[in-house]
């Protein structure tokens, strides 16, 4: 059998197993270990299981439950509650100005977090019922959560972009470094977004009474300030530390957790549920990466022995005499079917043993290639029948926001984020241009 007849029927079978609700893990290293029994024989076994013992040498991935550790304690502790509460005040006078620090706050979550799941859930149960109170429509405002809650794994510090770096063998810091103007560019967009159509459409976005602002003493609005600094003070040392090299990223990591229990402590909100919650969230979330990582090191030493990449890219650039460009964005297309079915992290390390070598072999930037994916799987996240966050926005959101209200909430949304690819496809050194500028240095 041929390696892209093999590459089929691993893929398929792979797929079919998913769709009657395996587990990904179980499936990847399903299909992975039986298809090197299947091809070598029995003690080809050992192909798979020695493969895992890779994760051993990754020591980035001890940063995964630090980061995930410090978004739960800045969620739980109601620090979170806090931001969006000093957006409230000081943006809430102008139209649409509660949605603009709602796409705020998202950026901010996403700083303290990393995981588009954070921002989906603080969104859709503090932000998404002040707005509804206050009058704003509810189609809007469901697209602006939904839409927030992308850029929290493309803005640093990205528990994707770790993991990533990792499958791909790229620096964690040069992936953070390229997600920051593109997750900065693609929040503008959204924000030009709303101020435009809340101008234009003034009744879906009404302003805070004026004697309601009257009643918000200036001493009020500067603590709500310094309450909202407060975790960009945590994030922003995190970084610092790591980017001086004065810490390693685990190191960093380790002490960005550090600093959002000292930050819950201070603000005398550090009680023992909030760090038990944490904790179990956080031990949750740490093994089921930790379990699709091995499947998909089991998946990929038996792809890789297999030496389809090459038979893959042969086909696509010699049979079919596809452009590179073409490929790049049948590439982009498949994450968007797929993230129909899977989250992010099982798209990675699913196409990952093929995707990445060849975009490489390609001549494309593995970096740039790594912002792309991280954009289009959200615009998967969000686009119907089957979108996964669209789903989760229906099990957080108030009684009257209807599954039909969701899916158009989205459309606007879906369209700013592919032209944030076509700019970012056009103009490639919005991703490259700091990471360049810091391997200059």
């Amino acid at each position: 059998m041929s390696s892209e007849l093999i590459t089929l029927f691993m893929f398929s079978t792979m797929m079919v197993l998913l769709i009657t609700g395996q587990r990904v893990f179980g499936v990847i290293g399903f299909v992975g270990a039986a298809a090197a029994i299947w091809l070598w024989g029995q003690g080809s076994s050992e192909l798979p299981f020695n493969a895992a013992f890779q994760v051993l040498n990754w020591y980035p991935l001890i940063t995964v439950p630090l980061f995930v550790f410090m978004g739960f304690i800045f969620s739980e502790s109601g620090i979170a509650s806090n931001l969006y509460r000093m957006f409230h005040v000081w943006f809430g006078g102008m139209r649409g100005g509660l949605a603009l620090g709602t796409i705020g706050l998202m950026v901010l979550i996403s700083c303290m977090n990393g995981l588009s799941v954070a921002g989906m859930a603080i969104g859709a149960t503090v932000a998404l019922p002040e707005l509804l109170r206050r009058g704003y429509d509810k189609v809007m405002v469901t697209g602006v959560v939904q839409a927030g809650s992308s850029l929290g794994i493309l803005i640093p510090p990205s528990v994707v972009l770790v993991l990533y770096a990792m499958i791909a063998r790229q620096p964690v810091l040069q992936l953070w470094l390229a997600g920051i103007l593109p997750g900065l560019l693609m929040a503008t967009l959204f924000c030009i977004y709303i101020y435009v159509r809340c101008r234009l459409q003034p009744e879906l976005a009404p302003a805070m009474p004026a004697e309601e602002r009257a009643a918000i003493t200036q001493a009020e609005k500067m603590r709500l300030l310094g309450a909202g600094f407060l975790p960009l003070v945590v994030f922003g040392t995190m970084m610092g530390l790591f980017i001086s090299g004065v810490t390693s990223l685990v190191e960093s990591s380790a002490v960005g957790a550090l600093m959002a229990v000292l930050a819950a402590a201070v603000s005398r909100k550090l009680t023992w549920k909030v760090i038990d919650d944490s904790t179990r969230n956080t031990l949750a979330i740490s093994c089921m990466f930790l379990w699709i990582i091995l499947a998909a090191l089991c998946f990929g030493a038996v792809y890789d022995g297999l030496g389809a990449v090459g038979a893959i890219e042969n086909l696509l650039l010699n049979t079919w005499e596809l452009d590179r460009w073409t490929i790049l964005i049948l590439m982009l297309l498949s994450f968007i079917v797929m993230g129909m079915f899977l989250d992010d992290t099982a798209m990675l390390v699913i196409v990952a043993p093929l995707y990445i070598p060849l975009v490489i072999g390609l001549d494309f930037n593995a970096i740039w290639f790594g912002i792309l994916y991280t954009i289009t799987c959200q615009i998967a996240y969000i686009t119907p029948p089957f979108g996964y966050n669209l789903f989760l926005m229906r099990a957080m959101a108030p009684p009257e926001i209807t599954l039909s209200d969701i899916y158009r909430s989205i459309v606007p949304f879906v369209g700013l984020m592919v032209l944030t690819i076509i700019i970012l496809m056009i103009f490639p050194q919005i991703a490259l241009w700091l990471p360049g500028l810091w391997t200059a240095r």
